[in-house]
C-alpha cells in the first residue's frame, strides 16, 4: 500500500496538522469508547496524536501503533516512554498482527489517504476481538474546513493545475456523507454509527497557516512544491489575501469538522 499523504519532516507535519490531530483524537476517543485493561491498535498514528492521547486516556494494557512512513515512525518512537506503547511500520491493507488480537482498532484521519480503504477497514476489522469496536474519523474537506477550503480556492483561482488540486482534495476518498458509513457496513461491522466532531483551528498569524504548506508539506504543500519560484509567489500572497481578508494580518480562528464512524465486529 501507498499513502497519497506527503511527508518531508515531522516537525513541519506537526504544524501543518499534527496539532488539530491532537485536539480531535479527544471527541474521537470519546465517540470510539474506550475502556482500562484493554489492548487497542492505532492505524497510521503519523507523529503519535492519537496514540499517546490514548495512554491518557485510560488504563490501557496495551497499545499497538503502525504507520506506513518511516519518517512518521521514527519520530512516534522518539516521543514515546510509555512501555504498553509499540510503534512499529507497517502497512494499514496488511496489518502484522494475528486476527481476534485487539478491543478497539482505530484510524485517525487515515482512511482517506489509503488508496484501498476497504482493505484497511476489512483488515481493521480481522484483527479485532468479535464484540470489538473499529472507528475512524476523517475531515470533511469539501465542506467542513474552511481555512484550508480558502486555501485550494485561492490556488484555483490562479489555474488550471490548481483547480485540479481543488478537485482532487475535496473528494478524497471517504470523505463525502454516508461513503465511510457505508463501507464499514460492506465490512458486516455491526451497529454502524456515523456522527461530525467539532473543533476549531486557530492560527497565530499568516505565516503560522502557510509555512509547513509552503515548505511541501501534505497534499496542498506537494502541489507548492512543484511550481516555479514566481507561481509560488503568486501562490502565497493570493492566500495571504484571503487569509487576511482586507484586515491586518493577525490571529485568526476556523471551526473544522470531521466525520466519525464506529462499527462492532460480529
Amino acid at each position: 500500500m501507498t499513502s497519497s499523504f506527503n511527508v518531508q519532516d515531522a516537525a513541519g507535519y506537526e504544524q501543518l496538522m499534527g496539532r488539530w490531530s491532537q485536539k480531535l483524537a479527544i471527541p474521537f476517543i470519546d465517540f470510539a469508547g474506550l475502556a482500562d485493561g484493554e489492548k487497542v491498535l492505532d492505524v497510521g498514528c503519523g507523529t503519535g496524536s492519537l496514540t499517546f492521547v490514548l495512554a491518557k486516556a485510560a488504563n490501557l494494557g496495551e497499545i499497538a501503533a503502525i504507520d506506513f512512513s518511516p519518517v512518521f515512525v521514527a519520530a512516534a518512537q522518539a516521543r514515546n516512554t510509555d512501555p504498553r506503547i509499540k510503534i512499529s511500520q507497517a502497512d494499514a491493507c496488511a496489518l502484522p498482527f494475528p486476527d481476534n488480537s485487539f478491543d478497539r482498532t482505530l484510524a485517525l484521519l487515515v482512511l482517506h489517504f489509503v488508496p484501498e480503504a476497504p482493505k484497511a477497514i476489512a483488515e481493521m476489522a480481522r484483527v479485532t476481538r468479535p464484540g470489538g469496536v473499529v472507528a475512524a474519523a476523517v475531515w470533511d474537506h469539501y465542506g467542513g474546513m474552511p481555512g484550508m477550503r480558502m486555501v485550494v480556492d485561492s490556488l484555483a483561482a490562479l489555474s488550471e493545475a490548481g483547480r485540479q488540486l481543488r478537485a482532487r482534495y475535496c473528494f478524497q476518498p471517504m470523505m463525502q456523507p454516508g461513503e465511510m458509513k457505508a463501507a464499514f457496513a460492506a465490512q458486516r461491522l455491526s451497529g454502524v454509527e456515523e456522527s461530525q466532531l467539532l473543533l476549531r483551528m486557530d492560527y497565530a498569524d499568516f505565516d503560522d497557516l502557510w509555512a509547513p504548506i509552503g515548505a511541501g508539506e501534505g497534499p496542498i504543500g506537494k502541489f507548492i512544491a512543484m511550481l516555479d519560484q514566481a507561481d509560488k509567489a503568486s501562490a502565497e500572497a493570493a492566500v495571504r489575501d484571503a487569509y487576511e481578508a482586507g484586515r491586518p494580518d493577525g490571529p485568526r480562528s476556523f471551526a473544522n469538522i470531521a466525520w466519525a464512524v464506529r462499527g462492532t465486529v460480529s
